[in-house]
């Protein structure tokens, strides 16, 4: 039991990491660095994102993954948060 809930805080932590990638990929451009030094960096950071995400994902498993996949998109948090104000003032 020990040895699955490592292997879910270390999914979930993978999950959340692999935002560093992003952050990484969006920094690049405002480096003085050449052109194609700069593609490469920034291709890799998200390709490497991708990866740590899926990987995660594969640690915590398809019904905790989904879960904290549609927690982390943002397009989900305004509408949870228009129906949350919508049933208040429906009562």
């Amino acid at each position: 039991m020990e040895n699955k809930n490592f292997r879910i805080k270390l999914g979930i932590f993978l999950m959340g990491f692999s935002g560093v990638f992003f952050a990484i990929a969006l920094a690049v451009p405002l480096l003085d660095l050449p052109a194609k030094t700069k593609v490469i960096t920034a291709s890799a950071s998200f390709i490497m994102m991708e990866i740590v995400f899926w990987g995660g994902g594969l640690l915590v498993g398809k019904e905790l993954f989904v879960k904290y996949k549609k927690q982390m998109n943002p397009l989900t948090w305004f509408r949870r948060k228009k129906q949350e104000s919508d049933n208040t003032t429906c009562k």
